[in-house]
């Protein structure tokens, strides 16, 4: 580490969202947090992921970022203050977006930063992070300013889950069972396969219980789909409850989603489905046991070709 980092006691971390993102990030807050055992680590990142934050055991406090339209120069400057208050003396971007790159400029000047913002201390070198697989990426940006990499490339959010046993009961739930999650973005209809009832039916009649994790607005998607509905209008699930389902299924069957993600980094075995925009190698989902099919129309991906890669691996769980 450079003087300035050894020497650091309160430290920010930036990481806005989105899902998915924040939990390929936890390995890095691990790593932050192992190369700063005795600073302050805040967190900056907006009102949603509050209580996940205040939950991570690699941070101390958590402030919100509002995320206010950056020509509102009376919101800007009161986002200053707060954060000029905070006295860092020193920050990882792990957002790197131009947002936070005007953060710098505007707020910390002279302060030690790590990241992609122009004229930072610590830059982060690659010709294009933002091409670079994203747990290489996070990995490299803290190698590059001088940190022990341990957990940056295996995130592991085994912390995230609560208890299962209140979900299992307000859901009916009885293990063992499969989880499927039909959902994403809104604003990406083009990541969500739209068989996911058709797959349902082929595995309960294969035997198995199926659960469907829906979020508060997707009810839509689940409209006639057999076996378990768990979430929805007026019953969704936290974060916390969500990953204690996750993390007790048998297999999981999603979209390039965040619940995807965070199955895939909790450690249970699953698949994920592509279509041709996002490359899988590049979003990190492809962890050990976890599977993708990707495909140029995933309309065109039967429910039988993925009914059938689950009975496979779940035979090789098995047999295993």
């Amino acid at each position: 580490m450079t003087p300035e980092q050894v020497a650091a006691r309160k430290i920010l971390v930036i990481k806005h969202g989105a899902f998915g993102d924040i939990v390929q990030a936890e390995g890095a807050f691990h790593d932050i947090r192992e190369n700063h055992p005795a600073a302050e680590i805040t967190v900056l990142t907006t009102r949603s992921f509050v209580g996940l934050f205040e939950r991570c055991p690699w941070v101390d406090a958590v402030m919100t970022d509002p995320r206010d339209p950056r020509w509102r120069l009376d919101l800007m400057a009161r986002l200053g203050q707060r954060l000029k208050a905070g006295h860092f003396d020193f920050v990882y971007d792990l957002q790197n977006s131009t947002r936070t790159a005007t953060y710098f400029r505007r707020f910390f000047k002279g302060v030690p930063w790590s990241g992609t913002a122009p004229g930072c201390s610590h830059p982060h070198t690659a010709p294009d992070p933002k091409t670079i697989r994203t747990l290489d990426r996070l990995a490299g940006q803290l190698e590059e300013a001088g940190l022990t990499v341990r957990h940056s490339r295996t995130p592991d959010v085994s912390w995230m889950a609560d208890a299962p046993e209140p979900t299992f009961a307000r859901f009916k739930i009885v293990p063992p069972y499969i989880v499927l999650i039909p959902g994403s973005s809104a604003s990406r209809p083009e990541k969500r396969w739209p068989h996911y009832a058709a797959l349902a039916s082929l595995l309960i009649d294969a035997g198995h219980r199926v659960v469907t994790e829906v979020g508060p607005d997707e009810h839509g998607l689940v409209s006639g789909m057999p076996g378990i509905i768990a979430g929805g209008p007026g019953q969704g699930m936290t974060l916390f409850e969500l990953a204690a389902l996750l993390k007790r299924a048998r297999y999981v069957v999603g979209n390039d989603t965040g619940p995807s993600h965070l199955a895939a980094h909790l450690g249970v075995p699953g698949l994920a489905l592509f279509g041709p925009k996002y490359d899988p190698h590049w979003t990190g989902i492809d962890t050990p046991g976890f599977d993708v099919i990707q495909v140029d129309d995933l309309a065109a991906l039967s429910p039988e070709r993925v009914a059938a890669q689950v009975e496979s691996r779940l035979h090789d769980l098995l047999e295993g």
